[in-house]
């Protein structure tokens, strides 16, 4: 199901994606904050649908449309027994300092919020190498 929210008109065209930075203090006082700040912060969104509709935006000071969005499916790596089709995850950052791993950008590189509920939507089957022996499989999530 798509979720609804508000987005600058130039913007505002089916396939666009962008990654949700959540409010600013002028949305605190905004008459649209219901409708526009209800995504997650971190994730990255796809517009599935713009509707007619246009509201003022203090925040981007132009017109915005309302929007539906979905989530963009990820690629992350999960602790091996937590990768099932279906199941629901708490994903963050795993501190790692091993900068020369194929895998550091999925597993504990700055992209990643602190922790996110993800769904698993695909599982890999083979595991990941992890130079610090963590057993992983690596997912698509959303």
């Amino acid at each position: 199901m798509a979720e609804i929210t508000l987005i600058a008109r130039a913007e505002a065209r089916e396939g666009y994606e962008f990654i949700y930075q959540g409010g600013a203090p002028v949305c605190r006082t905004c008459p649209y904050r219901q409708a526009c700040l209800t995504l997650d912060p971190g994730r990255r969104y796809s517009i599935v649908r713009v509707r007619p509709i246009t509201h003022p935006c203090a925040l981007q000071e132009v017109d915005a449309n309302v929007v539906e969005v979905r989530p963009v499916p990820r690629t992350l790596v999960v602790e091996a027994r937590a990768a099932t089709v279906g199941a629901r995850v708490d994903v963050g950052r795993y501190p790692c300092a091993r900068l020369d791993c194929a895998h550091w950008s999925v597993c504990a590189g700055p992209s990643l919020p602190s922790k996110q509920q993800y769904h698993i939507e695909r599982v890999d089957a083979a595991p990941v190498d992890c130079r610090i022996g963590r057993t992983l499989k690596q997912v698509e999530a959303v």
